[in-house]
């Protein structure tokens, strides 16, 4: 499955583009290929060995071609051409967050530097603040931009491990010899970003699947290959990890290679108050040596007197002691939800009509879809104006009117502004199902002023949810302070629900303020933020999030039926 391989490629030729001041319209095509591939659920080899590649959104002829070419061949010849036209430190410094096109050709023009290396030298030297445009605070930022962009090579986010894990153990699922397999540590945990990949599986014959396992298409470099245990560094740039295990084994190893650490070693403390020990291999008795368990990862929490914990509660954050209460919490479930929160159309930067939109969300089963494009001020993703608003409620209006089983809600996604105000002639909020806020702009504001944008959108009569919280995209922007036990306050107080955002790259609430909004009483949506059709499945990496935050069903906006969804909302 190679959809993140040719979508970075993409991006990476967008980028490039974008330094030559070449045509907006082609940067912006690449750009929006790049982002349907990503949200596919099929693999684009598959999609092209049926010829359908004209039907991905954003994909037309000269695409496709691109993409037939890098499968039959492994490269592009577009891209190693515009390579070779562009000094290699220029794209290097783009990839830094917050260095655009220009102010990488203006550093390169200055300095011929060779790496981003040489950057981080000069700016820690104060030598780059007296070009132009570039003051004592871009450098600041610059530093920052490369400090976030080391960080973000060091782990890959889940959105694109958990794709990974999962191909690579279907292809070994057909192995020669494969009797029972599953992917391990923080994958398995679904922790928002991942150093490596682990998987386990038992088998009486290894040797056949560690040779498939080297050999699998995504490999770059054989780091190990034994007789049990092998591993690989992908083109991703992610280490795999595999180990096969005899089937009395299975839980054990399963219950120890997902982790976290601490979680282990608190279980180990129990079993030794009881003499046993516990390992990879099972559970013994600490005297005769006697295996207890190991089976199963059941087996073991039983034999443990504790309750089983699901993989994403397993951080050591209380969930031990929960266990043994019989007291866990009943976690949400991806079937739970009946409708999405966040959907944008092409009204405003989506890739699909509001038709389009219903009846996708009609296929997954759902019961209401609220499309919440952006508003006026948001020029960069066509934000609506009055106007226009309107004309998208009545087409919502219309539709609902012909389609059965599904209904579409009539939202927005509203621009918070520096002053705490909202983008809007308020006049037409009435009119709309739901009205989301978030802040786009002024990332760089103090924790207060930002906590009080906030607030004061909260406290507007119909304002009902705020997305993304804290504005972070992983990798290229980290998150802003907000003072949260004021926020949980203050939406308790007015009804206003906080959002998980479920695209890959935010997941915003994370887990830590999910679960203290639950603490406090606070309602939480999820929204998957789909631009295009393919991202109405972010919805799993969403419900991640609420499991790992301890939320249980009623904790959850979207997983009551529409009727009670609009009674809940109304302030």
């Amino acid at each position: 499955m190679r959809n993140f391989e040719i979508a970075a490629m993409f991006n990476e030729m967008a980028e490039l583009l974008e330094t030559k001041d070449e045509n907006p319209f082609k940067i912006r095509a690449y750009r929006k290929a790049a982002q349907s591939l990503e949200s596919l659920t099929k693999d684009i080899e598959d999609i092209a060995k049926q010829g359908t590649l004209q039907e991905i959104p954003g994909i037309g002829r000269e695409l496709a071609a691109k993409i037939e070419e890098i499968i039959s061949t492994g490269k592009l010849k577009a891209y190693e051409k515009l390579k070779k036209s562009i000094p290699a430190a220029i794209p290097d410094m783009v990839e830094i967050p917050g260095v655009g096109p220009n102010t990488a050709k203006l550093l390169y023009n200055k300095f011929k530097l060779k790496s981003v290396g040489q950057l981080e030298k000069l700016a820690k030297g104060h030598k780059i603040c007296n070009l132009p445009n570039i003051k004592e605070k871009t450098e600041e930022n610059i530093l920052r931009g490369i400090e976030l962009l080391k960080r973000s090579k060091e782990r890959m986010p889940l959105g694109e491990a958990l794709p990974i894990a999962i191909e690579m153990t279907g292809r070994l699922r057909s192995a020669p010899g494969v009797e029972r397999i599953n992917y391990a540590g923080s994958v398995r945990r679904m922790k928002e970003t991942v150093h490596d990949i682990d998987i386990l599986i038992t088998s009486s014959k290894p040797k056949p699947i560690m040779d498939a396992f080297v050999a699998l298409p995504r490999v770059r470099d054989i780091l190990a290959h034994g007789a049990t245990k092998s591993s690989v560094l992908l083109k991703e740039g992610i280490q795999v990890d595999l180990r096969i295990v005899e089937p009395e084994s299975y839980g054990a190893a399963l219950l120890y290679f997902t982790g976290s650490k601490q979680h282990n070693i608190h279980l180990r403390g129990i079993a030794n108050d009881m003499g046993y020990k516990i390992n990879e291999y099972g559970v013994f008795n600490g005297k005769t040596g006697k295996r207890a368990a190991g089976e199963e990862e059941e087996s073991i929490y039983k034999f443990l007197k504790l309750s089983y914990i699901p993989p994403e509660l397993r951080e050591d954050a209380g969930e031990i002691e929960a266990a043994a209460k019989g007291g866990l919490p009943d976690l949400v479930e991806l079937k739970d939800i009946r409708g999405d929160l966040h959907v944008h159309s092409e009204w405003s930067d989506g890739a699909h009509s509001i038709k389009e939109l219903a009846a996708a969300a009609g296929k997954r089963g759902y019961e209401y879809i609220a499309v919440t494009d952006h508003s006026e001020s948001l020029k960069v993703a066509g934000g609506l104006s009055g106007v226009e608003l309107k004309e998208k409620i009545k087409e919502i209006r219309d539709i609902n009117r012909k389609i059965k089983g599904l209904t579409v809600l009539a939202g927005i996604e509203l621009d918070i502004l520096s002053d705490g105000s909202l983008d809007i002639d308020e006049a037409l909020l009435p009119e709309l199902d739901i009205v989301v806020a978030a802040i786009h702009s002024g990332f760089k504001q103090g924790k207060e002023k930002l906590t009080r944008r906030i607030i004061s959108a909260m406290k507007n009569k119909h304002v009902n949810v705020i997305a993304h919280p804290t504005s972070r995209l992983m990798g290229s922007r980290d998150a802003y302070e907000l003072d949260f036990e004021e926020i949980f306050k203050v939406a308790r107080e007015t009804n206003t629900a906080l959002e998980i955002n479920a695209y890959p790259d935010r997941l915003d609430l994370n887990d830590i303020n999910a679960r203290r909004a639950k603490e406090t009483g606070v309602a939480v949506a999820i929204g998957s933020d789909t631009h295009v059709i393919g991202q109405l499945g972010n919805m799993a990496f969403g419900v991640a999030v609420a499991r790992r935050g301890w939320l249980e069903k009623k904790d959850v906006l979207n997983t009551l039926a529409l009727d009670k969804l609009l009674k809940k909302i109304k302030k």
